[in-house]
């Protein structure tokens, strides 16, 4: 391959990695979006979290008892 193939090869490789990049990164931007709008998660407690890191601060999620998960497992 002459030096004008591969400068041609590494341009289109380039475009189609920052395409994927792109699809990706709004593809992820869009499901934050939806899961909002959809009440299934609230991410305003997640950035209020930057600021109100203390430790007597209260859990934004409770946690998973052992029991559910172990009934979760034993359906599967």
């Amino acid at each position: 391959m002459d030096y004008d193939a591969l400068l041609n090869l590494q341009g289109y490789v380039k475009f189609f990695l920052v395409l994927i990049v792109f699809i990706l990164f709004y593809s992820y931007a869009y499901s934050i979006y939806r899961r909002d709008k959809k009440g299934e998660r609230n991410f305003e407690k997640y950035s209020d979290l930057v600021h109100d890191d203390s430790i007597k601060s209260s859990p934004l999620e409770d946690r998973k008892k052992d029991k559910d998960i172990n009934e979760k497992e034993s359906i599967k």
